[in-house]
């Protein structure tokens, strides 16, 4: 019994001191952490996109009480709300934010394009690309089997006849979605963006026209038209400088694939005379 009872003693006295020691080693050994970090990080929305630049909210909270020259409308999902509220914070300007939204650039439905094989593999997008680079025609095109549905946080994304589509609306534009997209299909654009390129084939103009018939065959009729040098091609592959378009529509209106969709475009010049 008296074995029993030292060995409580001397474990206890033990845990005591172990006790004693890691109090002291919290208090000399603390890394002091400036209380504005958890205020800033309240701020934020908690998406961990890394849209901002950063590996997730935390690090971009503790990147804008380090560095007083960062800007602090880095968070496109939360957008004018977040800025306004860390600026309040940390004594800074809050800027403006633009809001960005996700575009699905593949055009290929069921429709303008066809399976070249019956896959029966895992529902994954991933997954799919490893077998001969996917079941569809076109190698570069969304494979339609939802990964970027799935990692959406608002459910923004949805498939019709084969193709990833997105609820711009419901969009925050955290990129999370372009980054899972094996395809790189996927790109984050400004919410008022006036015309996109729905394809992202790389092909030349016969074996695109193969593969789908809504894609791009790098004619460079868009390139030739467009009155502000607002869309290149490259690569056979037509893009839009979304700094440059004024929305005349000039591009969507010659593309004989009609892969170029306008969204928020002006009457062109001749037909406001």
């Amino acid at each position: 019994m008296e074995v029993v009872i030292i060995a409580v003693v001397v474990l206890a006295v033990i845990a005591l001191i172990c006790g004693v020691m890691l109090t002291v080693a919290s208090k000399f050994m603390a890394v002091e952490v400036d209380e504005r970090i958890p205020q800033v990080r309240e701020c934020l929305p908690g998406a961990n996109c890394g849209a901002c630049g950063f590996a997730g909210c935390d690090g971009y909270a503790a990147a804008l009480v380090e560095d007083p020259d960062l800007a602090v409308n880095l968070c496109v999902p939360g957008g004018a709300s977040a800025a306004e509220q860390i600026g309040a914070v940390l004594g800074r300007e809050a800027g403006e934010v633009v809001k960005k939204v996700a575009e699905v650039r593949c055009s290929g439905t069921c429709a303008a394009t066809q399976s070249k094989m019956d896959y029966q593999g895992i529902e994954s997008c991933s997954a799919a690309k490893l077998l001969f680079g996917g079941s569809g025609s076109c190698i570069y095109g969304c494979a339609g089997l939802g990964d970027c549905a799935k990692v959406c946080p608002e459910n923004a994304i949805y498939l019709v006849g084969g193709v990833a589509r997105v609820d711009t609306e419901a969009c925050i534009g955290c990129g999370l979605c372009a980054k899972t997209c094996p395809n790189h299909v996927i790109e984050i654009r400004p919410a008022a963006a006036h015309v996109v390129v729905d394809c992202n084939s790389h092909q030349k103009g016969a074996d695109t026209r193969k593969a789908c018939t809504a894609g791009c065959i790098g004619c460079k009729l868009c390139e030739r038209n467009c009155p502000e040098g607002a869309i290149t091609v490259t690569d056979n592959l037509a893009s839009v400088d979304y700094d440059k378009c004024t929305g005349c529509g000039k591009c969507a209106e010659v593309c004989p694939s009609k892969c170029i969709v306008a969204l928020n475009v002006t009457a062109p010049a001749a037909a406001q005379e």
